[in-house]
């Protein structure tokens, strides 16, 4: 008897749970290196590494391949937003003027799969939502305070955008308290409006300070309702570039600093691939996207370049060469059990909303960590650039995605 009672107890417990809905807030904090967020006092977002994780991360693709990225705000945006770098996306400066949206943004895929849950964003910035989420897959927001130069006076010291900042935040923690949407993002600027105006600078560290308070209010109010209600929340904190070594007013380059990024989130803990390698940018959609239960589609999936920082992930790092007629690839394998299967195209149709026609030209033991792939058959494949080849590696845990030009 005493063993059904115990037996009935963690079944309820189990069923609690499971029914507990699943939101996330993802905020981002512009133009904030590394070496900063680690060297100023943050006591909140302390608080919130306390009860989940801080990891180092970056930005700017692959250094001097086909995914290099500027280091610039909008594209670094994207770059959350589609889990993809500049190379898909088509985001390379903060103009905004031709995205790429068949590259699937993390809104549009959450709303497809839940079209009866709400979204919003509360910016210092309206083209966020105008041009990257795009206002069709977004239910509230709070934005386009920065054309307000009534209420927000624009004086020289920018001490204004601090003020926008200000009312993002009462905006967005008002949100959440009352209509508590599933998937938020919160986009601060009054950090990065400092780095350009002083580089490293007690102006700067102050601005990094007054976010920290920021994430405080943030914080409180996603207690709230987990406390009050049968949520589970992630709260996950980035920024969308570093800044320059000499003075840390510039960005947009390739250089260490500048590419330096970090992330904080509540969630505890984070995957073997978060633990050894430096994640980027483009893992957090993904990320968010299993951590909301959302089923990402095969021909989406295949274009993302992120690798999820929860759960199960069997493979990364993977890298190819082709040598006459045959691809050499290796990767790293995170699991000891199951198989990779390779799948290789030489068109790139689904960047104008076309479909690809992958083969499957492999499958080995994903521990083997490399696998010699026969291409012959496609060479006579032209691609419009010449010789190329999409490569999709897929296991049950994750799938990565490289090209080979």
């Amino acid at each position: 008897m005493k063993h059904i009672l115990i037996f009935l107890l963690l079944a309820g417990t189990v069923s609690a749970q499971s029914k507990r809905e699943k939101k996330v807030v993802f905020v981002i904090a512009d133009g904030i290196p590394a070496d900063v967020i680690e060297k100023v006092a943050t006591p909140n977002l302390d608080k919130i590494i306390a009860n989940g994780t801080y990891t180092r991360m970056h930005v700017g693709g692959a250094k001097s391949t086909y995914s290099e990225t500027p280091t610039i705000s909008a594209v670094g945006y994207n770059s959350l937003l589609t889990g993809t770098w500049v190379n898909k996306h088509n985001v390379p400066d903060n103009d905004i003027k031709d995205p790429n949206y068949h590259y699937q943004n993390i809104f549009r895929l959450f709303k497809a799969a839940y079209p009866d849950k709400q979204t919003a964003v509360y910016s210092s910035w309206e083209d966020n939502r105008t041009k990257l989420a795009l206002s069709a897959y977004v239910d509230l927001h709070a934005d386009g305070y920065e054309l307000d130069t009534a209420t927000f006076h624009h004086d020289k010291q920018r001490d204004f955008m601090h003020n926008i900042d200000e009312k993002v935040i009462s905006e967005a923690v008002a949100g959440i308290k009352k209509s508590a949407p599933s998937l938020t993002w919160v986009y601060l600027e009054y950090t990065d409006d400092m780095g350009h105006m002083h580089g490293d600078s007690p102006e700067f560290y102050r601005a990094v300070s007054l976010m920290d308070a920021q994430m405080g209010k943030l914080w409180e109010a996603i207690q709230y309702r987990q406390q009050h209600f049968a949520e589970d929340w992630m709260l996950v904190i980035t920024t969308d570039h570093g800044r320059d070594e000499k003075t840390g007013r510039d960005h947009g380059g390739q250089s260490a600093r500048q590419r330096s990024t970090w992330m904080v989130t509540s969630y505890k803990p984070l995957n073997s691939y978060a633990k050894y390698y430096e994640p980027g940018i483009v893992d957090i959609m993904p990320t968010i996207a299993r951590y909301l239960r959302v089923n990402i589609p095969d021909s989406v999936a295949r274009e993302v370049d992120g690798t999820a920082l929860i759960g199960k992930v069997a493979i990364t790092q993977v890298a190819a060469n082709l040598i006459q007629g045959n691809i050499d690839l290796k990767w790293k394998a995170l699991e000891e059990t199951g198989n990779v299967k390779i799948y290789v195209t030489t068109t790139n149709n689904f960047k104008k909303g076309g479909k690809d026609e992958y083969k499957l030209l492999k499958e080995v033991p994903l521990k083997q960590e490399h696998a010699l792939v026969d291409v012959t058959e496609l060479k006579n494949v032209n691609a419009p650039d010449g010789t190329f080849y999409k490569i999709v590696l897929e296991t049950p845990a994750n799938t990565v995605n490289l090209w080979l030009k």
